[in-house]
Parts: C-alpha cells; structure tokens; sequence
C-alpha cells in the first residue's frame, strides 16, 4: 500500500474502504473535526449534517481533521490557500471551482470536495483523512487519473516534450500556477511579457508530462518543486 493514497470521495459513499473494519475497531473510531468557515450559512450546515453523524464530533479544540472553507470568492479562496499550513490539523478544503483543486493540494489540504457536493459521504471523507489517506471529490478526479499512472513509471519514462529539469525560471512559474495564477497574472509577477510568460507555462507542462495546469501543480507537488 502506498503512502497517502489517493481516494475518490463518491467511492466512500455506498461500501466501505478496504480494512474499514480496521478503522472501526480501532480504539477511538469518533472522529474529532472542527469547522472553520467565514459563512455562518455553510458553517451551520456542515455543522448539522457532522451533528447528526454518530461518527464524527464536533469540537472547538483538539480536532483531528479541520474541515477548511475558504470562500465562495473566487480570487480571495485562492489568496487564503496558505492558511492551510497553520491549520494544525489535516484539513479537507471545501472548495467553489474544480481549479483551485491543484492550489489546495500543494497548500497541504488532506481532502478536496466541491461545495455543491457535500454530503453525508462527507463523514467517510473526513474518517480517512484522520487515518492518512488523501480523499478527492470524485467531481474532480478525472484530471488526476493521467498523473497517477505517469507517477508510478520511472521519470525517465515519462511522455515529455524536451525533458530535463525545470529551469530556476520555470520553478517560479510553477509556484504561481500552483497560487491559481493566469498567464497575464504571471507574466505581471515576474515582469515578463504575456508572451513569454505562456511559454514558460508550456515549457513546464511539457517537462512534468502534464496535460493541463492542474496535472502541473499535482506532478510539482509530487516531485517536491512547490513549497508554499
């Protein structure tokens, strides 16, 4: 079994994750969650739905698992993705678009899921990150299915366009493509034309054998090239 395995979220919905029996009898199978959320609306409804969960309880202090939300806005979601490091807990991050998908996962979230898709799997979700796995909405699972396999081959075996390793330029634009970051917010950053600024997102893609900007910030996270 590999570390921190990946797990669709829709997967937890109707039977039990391989070893749940290990999970269940495990000497505290109640999972300690705290909800950390600016709109009282979404808080007091994760927090009912928690509530009525027998395996999941709802504390202040001492959590085992932060259930993160960042917002609803779009660029501020994107502003606050550091927050996840100070959290002091794994965190599942309730995220509004499939594109901040990359920046939660290279800001440390245990579990990605969509707002318009929480539901009573969330308990599920929540039970395995407290026991180390990485859970991601099955919503957003379809741009990560390609990374996975290309993962598990040698790295010289990897479909790429040139190869190599990033450039210390190239290390930059990836940072930003993992803050969510446009090609014009980039090339605004750096200083550098939109131009060019596009050919360096290419560039990276192309040596991280990603197909699109997501797949990019997953593979940098996975090669240890993002630091937040």
């Amino acid at each position: 079994m590999t570390r921190n395995p990946t797990l669709p979220l829709a997967s937890l919905t109707t039977t039990p994750l391989p070893g749940a029996e290990r999970l269940t009898d495990a000497t505290d199978a109640t999972v300690r969650v705290a909800v950390r959320s600016d709109d009282p609306l979404l808080r007091r409804a994760l927090t009912s739905l928690l509530d009525h969960a027998g395996e999941v309880r709802v504390v202040d202090d001492g959590a085992e698992v932060i259930l993160w939300d960042p917002g609803p806005d779009g660029e501020r979601a994107l502003a606050r993705m550091r927050e996840l490091r100070g959290l002091g807990a794994p965190a599942v991050a309730v995220i509004s678009r499939a594109e901040h998908l990359g920046p939660a996962l290279a800001a440390g979230a245990r579990g990605v899921v969509l707002r318009d898709d929480v539901g009573p799997e969330l308990v599920a979700a929540l039970a395995a990150v407290k026991h180390g796995l990485t859970v991601i909405d099955t919503a957003l699972s379809p741009g990560l299915l390609a990374a996975p396999r290309a993962a598990a081959r040698p790295v010289e075996h990897r479909p790429r366009s040139g190869g190599g390793e990033l450039t210390e330029r190239e290390r930059q634009v990836v940072a930003l493509l993992a803050e969510g970051l446009s090609n014009k917010l980039i090339a605004d950053r750096l200083g550098i034309s939109d131009h060019t600024a596009k050919f360096h997102v290419n560039g990276v893609m192309a040596k991280l054998g990603a197909g699109t900007r997501t797949e990019a910030v997953v593979e940098a996270v996975r090669r240890g090239l993002v630091t937040l």
